[in-house]
């Protein structure tokens, strides 16, 4: 048997490899040869671009798989650490995940439980193809359960937030901008529908809390001399009820003053409870409504989503030792569930 994971420095050693979505080959290609070196069946499972999701396995039909994602959002920064914190890109979003899941992993083989596999996708941070294709394989049939790791702060999620995804374009003529009267300004025509966006009273649940909106891009227009003949949005809205009534919401406000393209929705998420462990609801999102072949889910990691994303982005190296015995109590747990 191998020795055991310093989930530390392996957390650091996968952070100092940059991921950004879109480029997780290198990624992949490192925990692949790190568990054929711990003796792991490994299987790469391509989808575009050279990049591929892992699927790592003891040999066995594994029955509860440990899940969590390799890419990160941009920018990239590089790994370094004080007495409490490890600091960089992807250090609770989501490489301390990988390290805590690979060391729990390591230490049940090391207890002679080997129905237990890994499961690292790509591009979790933009429309989860990774996650789609996975579910496709044959191997899920055979898995009872599966733990899904994002920063929770080591609580046992009950339930995630949907989410709706949709890019608004609007249309106009071009004309230059000291005869405005000439053209019809995209943008403005953008900012009009904005605006009513803004206005929308998105539906609320007692255990999602309220739907809300995020206006995450806005783009159009070629130089302040030229009336736009374009402009889009796109709009990340976090659903707290089905899909369907924030799109008649949407609808509604836009009419036909603009098009809208459905990037991705899916409805809120209830989660598998176990006693014993600290429970939240949290209003990200995950892979989990894509891997729905991969058992009853579960949602737990260590780190904190408010560092996710950010600039100091962190992760506590307390926290990744608890993840560690967290994956191992519930793997323990499940397996014992008849």
């Amino acid at each position: 048997m191998s020795e055991p994971v310093d989930v530390v420095k392996l957390t650091r050693e996968l952070i100092d490899i940059p991921s950004v979505t879109g480029e997780e080959f290198q990624i992949g290609t490192s925990l692949a040869e790190l568990l054929n070196r711990r003796g792991y069946q490994v299987d790469l499972q391509e989808i575009e671009n050279d990049r591929a999701n892992l699927i790592a396995t003891t040999g066995k039909q594994p029955k509860i798989v440990l899940s969590t994602h390799m890419d990160t959002v941009p920018p990239y920064f590089a790994a370094s650490e004080d007495d409490e914190f490890i600091y960089g890109r992807g250090a609770c979003d989501a490489k301390g995940i990988i390290a805590a899941q690979i060391a729990a992993a390591e230490k049940l083989r090391a207890d002679g439980v080997t129905e237990i596999g890994l499961l690292f996708t790509v591009d979790e941070e933009v429309t989860s193809a990774g996650a789609k294709a996975l579910n496709e394989l044959p191997l899920a049939s055979s898995c009872r359960y599966l733990i899904n790791g994002e920063p929770t702060d080591n609580r046992l999620a009950i339930g995630t937030k949907g989410s709706l995804q949709v890019t608004i374009k609007t249309d106009g003529r071009a004309a230059h901008s000291a005869y405005p009267e000439e053209g019809d300004s995209a943008i403005e025509k953008l900012l009009d529908v904005l605006s009513d966006v803004r206005k929308i009273k998105w539906p609320s649940d007692e255990t999602f809390g309220e739907t809300t909106c995020n206006i995450g891009v806005i783009s159009g227009g070629t130089r302040a001399n030229v009336v736009p003949d374009e402009a889009q949005t796109v709009l990340q809205i976090r659903l707290a009820t089905g899909g369907a009534a924030a799109k008649d919401l949407l609808e509604q406000a836009v009419g036909d003053r603009a098009t809208l393209e459905y990037k991705s929705v899916h409805d809120p998420v209830r989660l598998h409870a176990l006693p014993g462990f600290e429970q939240t609801i949290v209003r990200f999102t995950t892979d989990i409504p894509y891997l729905t072949n991969w058992g009853t889910p579960l949602l737990i990691g260590p780190g904190s989503i408010l560092d996710a994303h950010t600039e100091h982005e962190r992760v506590a190296k307390s926290e990744l030792t608890k993840a560690v015995e967290i994956y191992c109590d519930l793997v323990q747990r499940l397996l014992a569930v008849r």
